[in-house]
């Protein structure tokens, strides 16, 4: 390793780039007066006072007056444990690189397990009320009076607000004031974990009190979110009384869920009614933001058209489509998770129908 080489490494250490070409100087020299070390390292004589003063602070040499200010080199010990130290730290961030490379990107993708419950309900409260899209809770009716000012500002900002307040045996008493707080509540009678899910993105998770264990999952994650969606679908809201809906009956009325959004305008589109509507959501492929308006001209899901009745949710637990005519072309629509779409839609309001007069309810008012 030649001179050069070696001042770089140094000024790596941490070395400035007058005080490595002093130190590899004075390594040649072994004692030298301050003027000849400047002379031999190429320092500017002004500076070279200063330069043995920080690299006698740091260790790396001794000063000592004579007929003039002269400095040699100390033991090495402490220039080999920085570059040693250095080298040690380089190696690691090197592993941590490869790592970081293989390993996939967890800066939007996270799993906390803790152990509290309240740890996992202040999450929740936060997360609410910060919400703008949809809000799916499962909650006692004492933790529902605790989330009331984060729902009440999550349907402030335009949030579609669901409830699912379960009792242990329907003796309980469930609150009674849910106008500007939530747009539906349902009472499910049978103990119940805790369930946060929050803009598709955010669930927070704790078993129910009676559990054995205290502990709790708090998901930023996408796709869990969505598996804790239909959770949330199947167990604890779809078969359960209906003990609040502030939905609207007339547009415009808007859907956080294409699914629900199906199964209340099938039975107009059967009868030939035309439905108008406008979808907010992604456009798939791009991920770029994509609104569209126009007309409902086909729905597609598994089984037989129902015409005659609520779309059973095993007829929907599949790929549901809904094709929408706009000026200029076809689009189809695709809810949470859409891949094979044209758009995976966050938002769909309905803004008229022309036919049968016939109510559908929506999601909450726009």
């Amino acid at each position: 390793m030649d001179t050069s080489e070696l001042c770089r490494v140094l000024r790596d250490a941490g070395l400035s780039k007058y005080q490595s070409q002093a130190y590899t100087a004075l390594l040649r020299l072994g004692t030298a007066s301050a003027t000849e070390l400047a002379d031999e390292s190429g320092v500017p004589a002004a500076r070279i006072y200063d330069v043995l003063r920080d690299l006698e602070e740091k260790g790396y040499v001794e000063t000592y007056d004579g007929d003039t200010l002269r400095a040699r080199a100390s033991e090495p010990d402490t220039a080999l444990s920085e570059l040693r130290r250095r080298s040690e730290e380089l190696s690691a961030a090197a592993d941590e690189i490869e790592t970081r490379w293989e390993a996939p990107s967890l800066e939007h993708h996270r799993v906390d397990i803790v152990t509290r419950f309240d740890t996992v309900f202040e999450h929740a409260r936060e997360a609410i009320a910060e919400a703008e899209t949809e809000v799916q809770v499962a909650v006692t009716p004492e933790g529902f009076d605790d989330l009331r000012e984060s729902l009440a500002t999550a349907h402030d900002n335009g949030a579609i607000v669901k409830a699912s307040i379960h009792t242990t045996d329907g003796s309980e008493a469930v609150p009674t004031e849910y106008e500007g707080v939530a747009t539906e509540v349902r009472n499910r009678t049978l103990p119940t974990p805790f369930v946060a899910i929050v803009d598709r993105t955010t669930t927070c998770f704790a078993p129910h009190r009676r559990s054995v264990n205290e502990y709790g999952v708090l998901v930023r994650d996408f796709s869990l979110t969505y598996v804790f969606r239909w959770y949330f679908d199947t167990s604890l809201w779809e078969v359960w009384d209906v003990v609040y809906d502030g939905r609207p009956e007339d547009p415009p009325l808007v859907y956080a869920n294409l699914r629900r959004f199906v199964r209340d305008i099938e039975p107009l589109f059967a009868e030939g009614a035309e439905v108008h509507v406008t979808v907010e959501g992604s456009e798939i492929g791009s991920g770029g933001p994509v609104s569209v308006s126009g007309i409902v001209t086909d729905v597609v899901y598994a089984g037989e058209p129902r015409s005659d009745g609520e779309i059973p949710i095993g007829q929907l637990a599949g790929q549901v489509t809904v094709e929408v005519s706009s000026d200029d072309r076809r689009w189809t629509v695709g809810g949470w998770g859409a891949v094979v779409e044209d758009i995976e839609a966050r938002r769909i309001t309905v803004t008229g129908y022309d036919g049968p007069e016939k109510a559908i309810p929506g999601e909450v008012d726009a």
